[in-house]
């Protein structure tokens, strides 16, 4: 079925590629299938309908692996969901179904890729320098003079799908710190991480809760009202965590820059 979509004339749809990998798992063919989509994207030929314009644009910025490891995991919510509705039971999968199953075809994809790394924690200290931070969502590598750092995201979203949907609302909301993925790892915790790299920023000092009020209100946020005070509700998604530590004043423009944070669709 691979080779006969790819010989075919009319345009790749996120249909046949679930079915590519349903009946040929991460062949060669299905995995050509899954990178031309992935450049008729990035070319501007077709899009993802989760996203709107902007969120298109933090899509491409986030590059080819993050697409294809996008479209991988929504393959594997989707035969889940499939399974589950043609069951007699009809018991939607759960969160921890969902996320496994992502977290293998996603590795299998990204050995197919080239794109998984054994031995990463190791190899990026060796690369690109020590680890200079660490939260709960990311261990971050930074050597004097780069003009990037090297993030291993971890997810604490419910699911792989949504920990890489994040990556792409970041970057739609915080256009001047895009990260963008370039492999995917397991860390010595045996925790799934998503490798990426994001713009250096040279902090003056940490923002004000003030600064960080009105830089979101710009963006049309308000508080979310759970009196924690770094958390914001739009009119599509939750803006989470955005406390000083996250959201620095940049030295080179004197304005906050936000480098990580917990961003999600709103769902009902």
């Amino acid at each position: 079925m691979s080779e006969e979509l790819l010989n075919s004339t009319s345009p790749i749809s996120i249909e046949s590629i679930y079915a590519a990998i349903r009946y040929n798992g991460f062949s060669e063919q299905t995995t050509q299938l899954i990178d031309n989509f992935t450049n008729d994207i990035l070319n501007g030929k077709t899009n993802l309908t989760q996203f709107n314009q902007a969120e298109h644009a933090g899509l491409c910025c986030a590059g080819e692996m993050l697409i294809g490891a996008y479209i991988v995991s929504c393959y594997a919510r989707t035969s889940l969901e499939a399974s589950a509705n043609a069951s007699a039971s009809q018991i939607s999968p759960g969160n921890w179904e969902i996320d496994e199953l992502q977290e293998k075809l996603v590795r299998q994809w990204a050995e197919v890729r080239g794109i998984w790394f054994d031995n990463a924690e190791k190899d990026i200290e060796v690369e690109y320098g020590p680890m200079i931070a660490q939260g709960a969502e990311a261990k971050v590598y930074y050597q004097n003079g780069d003009t990037s750092v090297i993030k291993l995201r971890t997810s604490i979203y419910a699911t792989l799908g949504r920990a890489l949907e994040s990556i792409v609302l970041h970057n739609a909301l915080f256009a001047e710190t895009p990260m963008n993925v370039i492999g995917f790892t397991r860390d010595s915790e045996g925790m799934f991480r998503i490798i990426c790299t994001q713009p250096y920023v040279t902090c003056k000092r940490l923002a004000t809760k003030q600064e960080i009020d009105l830089m979101v209100a710009q963006k049309g946020f308000r508080d979310n009202g759970d009196g924690r005070g770094v958390n914001y509700i739009g009119e599509r998604l939750h803006l989470e965590d955005m406390h000083p530590a996250n959201v620095f004043i940049d030295a080179v423009s004197d304005t906050p820059i936000c480098i990580d944070c917990i961003v999600k669709f709103i769902r009902k």
